[in-house]
C-alpha cells in the first residue's frame, strides 16, 4: 500500500460521523488558546507581578487588557455554544464582573498560605513560586466559569493547572475562602466536593468518590465529600463518598482512609477516631 492509498483510507475513516471525525479547524478551542487566555487573566489578577508594560497609565492598560480578555474568551466560547445561543456575550461580561470577588478570595488564600507555612517568607514569594497557590488561583477562575455554565473551558484551565502543579481540582468543586494546599503534589479534589473556610490540606490528599462504576447515571449526584470549616487533612489521606462529612475543626491524619462522616473536632488516625 502506497501513501496515496493510506491517505484515502484515512479520509474515508473521517466520514464515519463520530465525534473524532470533526474536521472543521475551528470546531474546538485549543489548549494553547486557553493557556494564552489564562496568562492574560493572571495579569488582571496580579498586575504588579505579571504586567508586561509599566510605561503607560494603569487605567489605559487595564482597559485594553479587559477588552483583550473579552475578545479571547468570546473566541473560545463561540465554537462551543449552539449557533443560536446568546449566552457567549453574557458569560464573558458576567465572568469579568466577577474578577473583584475572585481577587478578594485570592487575597484570603494568600494570607492562609503565609500564616500556615513557616517556610514562606513573603506573600510575593507565594504568588511567584508556590504550586498550591497557583492551582487555587486557576481554580477560582475555572470555578467562576463553571458556575456560569461555560462548556469545556473550565476543565481545560483545570488541566493546565494540573499539568503545571500536579494538583487536580475539578472546576465544579466549591472551595471556601482562606484555602491552603501545602506542597500539593498528587492532590485530587473531585467535582462535587464542598470545602468550607480555613481548610488546610497536604500533598497526596484525595477527596474522591467511593465508586464511579455507575458512569453517566451518577452525573449531577453528590459523589464527593463535604469538608467543613477549619479542617486539616494530612498527607496521603483519602476521604471518599458523597455522604461523607468531615465536621468543623476535625483533623484527618496522614494515610487515613475515611468513608464515613467524622464529628466536629475529632481526630482520625488510620481507622481510629479520637473524640
Amino acid at each position: 500500500m502506497d501513501l496515496n492509498n493510506i491517505t484515502a483510507a484515512i479520509l474515508a475513516d473521517y466520514s464515519l460521523g463520530r465525534t473524532i471525525d470533526t474536521t472543521a479547524s475551528a470546531a474546538r478551542p485549543t489548549m494553547a488558546a486557553a493557556e494564552e487566555l489564562l496568562e492574560k487573566l493572571r495579569i488582571l489578577l496580579f498586575p504588579g507581578f505579571y504586567r508586561e508594560d509599566d510605561d503607560g497609565s494603569l487605567e489605559s492598560y487595564v482597559s485594553l487588557l479587559v477588552a483583550e480578555i473579552h475578545f479571547r474568551l468570546e473566541a473560545i466560547l463561540l465554537p462551543l455554544l449552539p449557533r443560536e445561543s446568546e449566552k457567549s456575550p453574557q458569560i464573558c461580561l458576567k465572568f469579568l464582573q466577577d474578577i473583584p470577588r475572585i481577587r478578594d478570595l485570592l487575597q484570603q488564600d494568600l494570607q492562609a498560605f503565609l500564616s500556615g507555612d513557616p517556610a514562606a517568607t513573603t506573600e510575593s514569594e507565594i504568588i511567584a513560586a508556590y504550586p498550591g497557590y497557583d492551582a487555587i488561583t486557576v481554580h477560582r477562575l475555572a470555578n467562576a466559569l463553571h458556575r456560569l455554565g461555560t462548556p469545556v473551558l473550565p476543565r481545560m484551565l483545570a488541566e493546565i493547572a494540573h499539568s503545571r502543579t500536579g494538583i487536580d481540582i475539578h472546576p465544579g468543586a466549591e472551595i471556601g475562602a482562606a484555602f491552603f494546599i501545602d506542597h500539593g503534589t498528587g492532590v485530587v479534589i473531585g467535582e462535587t466536593t464542598t470545602i468550607g473556610k480555613h481548610v488546610k490540606i497536604y500533598q497526596g490528599v484525595t477527596l474522591g468518590a467511593l465508586s464511579t462504576r455507575g458512569g453517566q447515571s451518577l452525573k449531577g449526584k453528590k459523589r464527593h465529600p463535604t469538608i467543613e470549616d477549619g479542617v486539616t487533612i494530612y498527607a496521603s489521606a483519602s476521604i471518599l463518598g458523597g455522604n461523607t462529612v468531615i465536621g468543623a475543626g476535625a483533623t484527618i491524619g496522614g494515610n487515613a482512609f475515611v468513608t464515613c462522616s467524622v464529628p466536629s473536632g475529632a481526630t482520625v488516625t488510620g481507622s481510629r477516631i479520637d473524640l
